[in-house]
């Protein structure tokens, strides 16, 4: 009997043991789900400059690999054709318009009689960013590169949902160190908030082995992450190494030099990818790489082929963009979405992979894309997209797209029929143009006014550069680029 009572009481301790184990199961198991995030964020790089879109110019192997083992999203935009508010409406998930950024913040290009000019041109601060959404769910955070969201401390990374930041708060600078003190201290290095003096290198490949630091560091906490690595990558200043250039002797001038900056950040891409499958993480991380705004084909060679249009305008060439997602054994590798999508999507898209109700994100005009990319959801993430830059507004309705102008009627495109945007069919389509004008303006009067202004020469500049990019640089037989030197 007592043999009996000993080997119960033995068999209920184990069972109890058992229970326990199993009770934490669940917890355990959420935390080892939670995915980790990265975002390679390209900057005025040409929709048409990747091996994954066809380029037979450009080197991309790793960011094309990327391409075979995720998702290739075939009708990706942004919310601005360029920097600054293509990046407030990202990094917030809504039409930057709806805080009154509107216009690009440069400092010294804006009007006299601008709200706000200097430092204080930025995200405002009751605005809610990416990094305060995933730090709700428990996430580290860091951001490198290129900030363009606010020069004041007030904006700077740090206060806007970052635990790290190593880069620099401005919209471009050199790739090499200064040898002496640029214009502005915008275009300084930073770590956090200290000025860390010059890096040494070429800042591509300083980006990303700043980035794996980080991931190597979260990856022993044991925390999920995210990590954005807003390269400079294509932007002006034109440097690029020698090393680089000297992969393309075939080339002259800016195309060379392009290509040999793609490269870098191609490899700057790989090796971050490289570092998440050393430590083991690389099937529980999301990776996007996608892009700012069209490529600025008169000042840095970029190519947007097959796409009409360029950086600052709304043809297809300055508001559609690459975009790649991976994550494995959740999206089919090789697959593709044809549905247009947004940058502003990512937000919520990265907050309800992260475990939050992207549901109850009702104020933001971004959608969680994952039960789109899953096959839960077989319509649109958007029946209706818009833009905006002063007097010029587009709407985008299903396929069909409208485009209004302060110096011409307005055009109408169908796209599905008319990637490159040469036929318009507005006088066609009256009734269409009139519901479409309504319904845009519809739109436009929820917006705030704008936070600062532009000089008007510069909305000059942007109609020039649509005009001139109207007609795609390309020949009957394969893509071509402004040899610019």
């Amino acid at each position: 009997m007592t043999n009996l009572f000993q080997q119960t009481l033995r068999l209920t301790k184990v069972l109890s043991l058992v229970i326990c184990a199993v009770a934490l199961l669940p917890s355990a198991y959420a935390k080892q789900q939670k995915p980790n995030i990265v975002v390679l964020f390209a900057d005025d790089a040409g929709y048409g400059d990747f091996g994954f879109h066809g380029s037979k110019i450009m080197k991309t192997p790793r960011l094309d690999e990327l391409a075979n083992d995720g998702m290739l999203f075939r009708q990706a935009y942004v919310s601005d054709p360029t920097c600054g508010p293509s990046r407030a409406g990202l990094i917030t998930g809504k039409y930057q318009q709806r805080f009154g950024f509107e216009e690009n913040n440069v400092p010294g290009y804006m009007s006299k009689n601008s709200g706000a000019d200097g430092n204080d041109m930025g995200v405002p601060v009751n605005e809610k960013t990416m990094g305060e959404y995933l730090k709700q769910q428990g996430y580290q955070t860091a951001y490198y590169g290129k900030w363009h969201l606010g020069g004041d401390d007030k904006f700077h990374p740090l206060n806007r949902g970052f635990d790290e930041f190593y880069g620099f708060r401005g919209g471009a600078r050199s790739y090499f160190a200064y040898s002496k003190a640029p214009a502005s201290h915008l275009d300084l290095m930073e770590r956090n908030f200290a000025n860390m003096g010059e890096h040494n290198g070429y800042l591509t490949d300083v980006l990303a082995d700043e980035a794996i630091d980080f991931i190597e560091r979260q990856h022993k906490a044991d925390k999920p992450f995210l990590a954005f690595v807003a390269f400079n990558a294509v932007h002006t200043p034109m440097d690029a190494t020698k090393e680089d250039l000297a992969q393309f002797p075939n080339l002259t001038g800016k195309l060379q030099t392009l290509a040999a900056m793609t490269l870098a950040m191609d490899r700057a891409s790989g090796k971050i990818i490289d570092a998440l499958k050393a430590l083991g993480i690389d099937d529980n991380t999301i990776v996007v790489f996608t892009n700012d705004n069209g490529g600025p084909t008169d000042r840095n060679a970029s190519s947007n082929f097959p796409l009409s249009g360029s950086k600052s305008n709304h043809l297809e060439g300055g508001v559609r963009v690459p975009f790649i997602m991976k994550w494995p054994n959740k999206i089919t590798g090789g697959s593709e979405y044809q549905y247009p999508i947004s940058l502003l999507d990512l937000t919520p898209t990265f907050y309800g992979a992260a475990g939050g109700d992207s549901e109850k994100l009702s104020s933001l005009d971004g959608v969680d894309l994952l039960p789109y990319v899953f096959g839960k959801n077989t319509g649109r993430p958007h029946d209706v997209l818009y833009w905006k830059k002063d007097v010029r507004g587009t709407i985008r309705v299903g396929d069909w797209k409208l485009m209004r102008f302060p110096d011409r009627p307005a055009q109408l495109y169908y796209l599905p029929n008319d990637l490159k945007e040469q036929h318009d069919l507005a006088a066609a389509e009256p009734e269409r143009v009139k519901q479409m004008f309504k319904q845009l303006f519809a739109w436009e009067s929820t917006l705030e006014r704008p936070r600062w202004l532009l000089q008007r020469k510069f909305e000059n500049y942007d109609i020039e550069r649509m005009d001139t990019y109207h007609q795609t640089i390309v020949d009957s037989k394969k893509e071509t680029h402004l040899n610019l030197k």
